[in-house]
């Protein structure tokens, strides 16, 4: 049942060995952002335990408000040399492995370290719940951010990763952009139509291919959906989504990442495609599906204490990449409890496969 996972994929010129995706998943076991031997050997065993590609934990950028805690690990200065060890930890385990690239912008508040000195930044400097923070950040403001970013894919390519992910979900900075509740700007970077609202977006893309040239990939993670608020949705048609995706699509996106709770879940009324078939049906570009892949319930749920959440069959997952509704499969929890989940699921050892509960987040394993 499980062995369309386990076939070659091609992203460019990268072959990945099979389907599986490590799911990006911040763990804050880096301290003052500096990633140690532990994060290189937490990344390592999924490598060597069958996992085709690994995407980083989100890693901030070279910008004073990029993060909100101080053992989320950064991608410049001292830290790219903790990063180094872990590009060759993977690449010595066989696997793959992309950087995940990150602001948090408001969904930082103001205050929080590493840098309380430094205020929390967006688009109109409004936060997810509606509230008027800080002003809105200036095209200067805008310029240095893209730099950054630019910056930070460029650092990961010298370093050896295998490709970059750009963090545009969940409410953060790029996300705040795309959002009309977070984006009220009614100069370029902003407006009633879309267009207006993907353009950061599209200047970090570019910027990004620039700096890294052609044949690096870039991938980009989507959401509708963001952080305090489970039913926000950037598109309400596909007739929407179809003019969301088209600038970034032209941008040079060779990856769509589409973060979905519940993976099973129609994204539209009338289609059983999920944000990742949609997304690849609309831009002939690679999805990756993700949300609760091999699990009984959502991770919002399964953070409550004393939950344990179950393991459950991957059938309706391979139906739907038999059909080509997607290319890749993201699996979070399970890979974060079991490093070797991919190798039991490939030798069909399911009655192997362990549970998630919380206590899982308290150790680097």
């Amino acid at each position: 049942m499980s062995s369309p996972l386990f076939t070659p994929f091609s992203i460019g010129k990268l072959t990945l060995p099979n389907r599986i995706v490590m799911a990006p998943m911040t763990r804050t076991f880096s301290p003052n952002g500096m990633p140690g031997a532990n994060v290189a050997q937490y990344y390592r065993r999924r490598a060597e335990n069958g996992v085709g590609l690994i995407i980083t934990e989100g890693t901030v950028i070279n910008h004073p408000s990029s993060a909100d805690h101080p053992n989320v690990p950064q991608l410049f200065g001292s830290a790219l040399q903790g990063w180094s060890s872990v590009v060759e930890q993977v690449h010595a385990a066989g696997g793959r492995i992309f950087s995940q690239l990150w602001h948090v912008g408001m969904a930082r508040a103001v205050g929080n370290p590493p840098n309380p000195e430094a205020l929390p930044v967006g688009p109109s400097g409004i936060d997810l719940s509606g509230n008027q923070v800080t002003a809105p950040m200036t095209e200067s403001d805008i310029l240095s951010v893209i730099e950054a970013f630019a910056q930070a894919a460029a650092d990961a390519k010298l370093l050896g990763f295998d490709g970059i992910e750009i963090h545009g979900a969940h409410g953060y900075l790029i996300d705040q952009f795309f959002w009309k509740q977070t984006n009220k700007r009614t100069d370029r970077y902003g407006g009633d139509g879309v267009e207006g609202r993907t353009q950061f977006a599209v200047e970090v893309i570019r910027a990004i291919r620039k700096a890294v040239g052609p044949d690096f990939p870039i991938s980009l993670r989507i959401s509708q959906w963001k952080n305090l608020n489970y039913t926000a949705k950037l598109a309400e048609t596909p007739e929407q989504l179809s003019s969301f995706l088209e600038p970034l699509t032209a941008a040079g996106v060779d990856l769509y990442h589409c973060s979905t709770r519940r993976f099973w879940e129609p994204e539209f009324e009338g289609s059983d495609l999920n944000l990742a078939g949609w997304v690849k049906s609309l831009t002939g570009r690679p999805t990756i599906t993700v949300g609760s892949v091999g699990l009984n319930q959502e991770f919002i749920h399964s953070f409550a204490p004393g939950q344990v959440t179950q393991v459950t069959g991957l059938d309706g997952l391979i139906d739907r990449l038999e059909r080509n509704e997607f290319d890749l499969v993201a699996v979070g929890r399970s890979l974060l409890v079991d490093p070797e989940w991919a190798i039991k699921v490939r030798d069909g050892r399911f009655d192997e496969l362990k549970p998630f509960t919380v206590e899982a987040l308290r150790t680097l394993y």
